[in-house]
């Protein structure tokens, strides 16, 4: 959805309400456009992480304006699901980082627990990279 208040009127013919009761929810979700302004900024909150992240934010539940008890997982689940689609977990998004030298500089090739795939993503990218 294009606007956090979109996502609120969904909650609303979801669980009734007003719009105002779920705002701060979606809202919560998508400050992380202020550091990335596209689609990517979804990376650091809409996966299973970031809604429990949610819920420690906000509570186990919200009360809405009709006096409804309303889980705030349930709410983040809302909001991920009509963005993405489905429910990703934080490694579906971090195996979609490009290992870079500087990434890897406090984990030269052959230390311990670095992952193979990773030692040899390293190999292949230029090490002018930044």
């Amino acid at each position: 959805m294009s606007h956090c208040y979109y996502h609120a009127l969904s909650s609303v013919k979801r669980w009734g309400g007003e719009a105002e009761d779920y705002l701060p929810l979606h809202q919560w979700f998508d400050e992380s456009k202020k550091i990335v302004a596209d689609p990517r900024h979804r990376s650091l909150r809409h996966h299973a992480e970031g809604i429990f992240m949610l819920e420690t934010v906000f509570g186990v539940t919200i009360r809405n304006a009709d006096g409804r008890d309303i889980p705030v997982r349930l709410i983040g689940e809302q909001h991920v699901q009509e963005d993405l689609g489905r429910i990703p977990s934080f490694a579906d998004w971090a195996r979609l980082i490009q290992p870079m030298p500087w990434i890897l500089r406090g984990n030269p090739a052959g230390s311990p627990g670095l992952d193979p795939d990773v030692e040899n993503m390293c190999r292949v990218a230029p090490a002018t990279q930044l």
